[in-house]
């Protein structure tokens, strides 16, 4: 069963959270009209692939350095957004959310935890897409909210030479 409890962070923070489920209600009634027409999931895991990679290519600055690339990734309201912890060291860039505004959407329109998880999966196709962009790192998406976890872990990492 998917937990996913916002703490309140203030008036600027709850816009910016409406902003994203506003994103992710869009995305859903997409995905939505997509498989009535017979589509499958895999045009909006290329598209939000692409999207990342674009955010990758023109966002963020090349670099090798994981402490340098965190602060790009992890702005402050982003932090707040998602409720997040974040460790990072030379060779790891650890990020655990403890809320999802994405999820929150998504759990506004279904009870199929199933689709609400897949959908998660194509969102972070978004953060793979980015992390495609930086040659020296790889990503690992842990655990998710999404599929009843009570965090989302996400790691940058350098890849070894």
């Amino acid at each position: 069963m998917i937990k996913n409890e916002a703490s309140d962070r203030g008036q600027h923070i709850e816009d910016l959270r409406n902003a994203i489920e506003h994103r992710a209600t869009w995305f859903y009634y997409l995905v939505q009209e997509a498989k009535k027409r017979g589509l499958d999931y895999d045009f909006a895991s290329d598209a939000i692939t692409a999207c990342g990679c674009f955010h990758g290519d023109s966002k963020y600055t090349k670099t090798d350095d994981l402490k340098a690339f965190a602060p790009e990734f992890v702005s402050d309201n982003v932090r707040n957004i998602f409720e997040m912890d974040t460790e990072v060291t030379d060779d790891e860039f650890n990020i655990t959310f403890h809320y999802c505004p994405l999820v929150a959407a998504w759990k506004k329109l279904t009870d199929d935890e199933e689709e609400i998880a897949k959908l998660c999966d194509i969102a972070m196709d978004g953060d793979r897409g980015i992390c495609s962009t930086f040659p020296d790192f790889e990503f690992e998406l842990g655990k998710t909210i999404a599929k009843g976890d009570p965090i989302c872990e996400v790691c940058f990492r350098k890849k070894q030479k």
